[in-house]
């Protein structure tokens, strides 16, 4: 079981790519911040100030500008996550996030998807409002 999220960004891939693996920009509109820029085999930490919670993922392959695949969870031993950056001109970008490794069994999973597929939602809709209009919109969310 997996979960695919898209959203178009009118910003060239490298901007998107560089918005995600610099560790000064991903406080922008994810994470408060990041250990370290993402690299390859690399465990980063990541943390959020607000709900005072961090946790690691483990970088476990990367294309420069065009795709970021990690696992987070137990030890980076977790969920596997790709995002692809689909460049479609000069000024555009399809990203698309998909996450994997949901139980079918588990009496839960309606409800995880959900609010995976929401998290997703919201932190692209967080980079699209940071790369195209410097908008900060990472904390505004409240559960």
């Amino acid at each position: 079981m997996n979960n695919l999220t898209k959203i178009k960004i009118f910003k060239p891939a490298n901007e998107v790519f560089e918005a995600i693996v610099d560790p000064s920009k991903i406080g922008n509109f994810w994470f408060s911040s990041s250990s370290e820029r993402w690299k390859q085999g690399k465990t980063i930490t990541l943390s959020y100030v607000e709900y005072n919670a961090q946790g690691d993922i483990k970088i476990v392959e990367i294309e420069e500008n065009k795709k970021i695949v990690f696992r987070w969870g137990s030890n980076g031993e977790g969920h596997p996550v790709t995002i692809k950056l689909n460049m479609l001109s000069n000024s555009s970008t399809i990203i698309e996030v998909n996450e994997g490794g949901f139980n079918e069994n588990d009496d839960n999973l309606i409800s995880d998807l959900l609010d995976n597929k929401e998290g997703w939602v919201y932190m692209l809709t967080c980079l699209k409002g940071y790369l195209e209009y410097d908008a900060d919109l990472r904390a505004a969310l409240v559960k």
